[in-house]
């Protein structure tokens, strides 16, 4: 709340912006899967951010859970965490019927950013750079690069603190 003050912008964001990670786990005794569409044995890691790139939620899974039925548990957690968010942004793979149901029922408005066929090379995307950002502050900890944790509560320990060590570098620097 002090890092959004700070920036002038209200205490409670109204934004949320999901997108998920499949990583490899080499140590995951039986919480791994097969990743199919990136070709990783490994968990996904399902985030949400608020608009300005400050995560909100993590639910981590074996990688053979699509990214809508991740967000589904997302935004379940979110609405009860966080009641007065409004807009949810996500990319092509959260556009699924029971997903946008989900969000629907619990009072998001969804908002699907797709990519254009039309530009070739690198386009940056609107709201979905944030979280493409975060997932970035993620692997610069050497240890998120991949999951070597064994037991999933611990794994998203180690994403809190991760996290919890750029914000307050970003308090201590303003």
């Amino acid at each position: 709340m002090l890092d959004r003050e700070r920036e002038a912008r209200e205490q409670s964001p109204s934004a949320v912006v999901v997108d998920s990670q499949s990583v490899e786990a080499p140590s995951a005794p039986c919480g791994s899967g097969f990743d199919a569409g990136k070709r990783i044995k490994g968990r996904k890691r399902h985030i949400a951010d608020n608009a300005d790139g400050r995560l909100l939620m993590v639910n981590l899974n074996t990688a053979d859970i699509s990214d809508s039925a991740g967000a589904q548990e997302i935004v379940s957690a979110i609405r009860r965490r966080w009641p007065w968010l409004k807009h949810l942004f996500g990319d092509a793979a959260y556009a699924r019927t029971k997903l946008l149901d989900t969000a629907a029922y619990r009072g998001f408005t969804v908002e699907i950013i797709r990519r254009s066929d039309d530009v070739s090379g690198f386009r940056v995307l609107p709201r979905r750079w944030v979280v493409e950002r975060t997932f970035g502050w993620m692997t610069r900890w050497r240890r998120l690069v991949r999951d070597y944790e064994k037991r999933l509560d611990v794994s998203e320990a180690m994403i809190h603190l991760a996290m919890a060590s750029n914000l307050l570098r970003r308090l201590a620097h303003r």
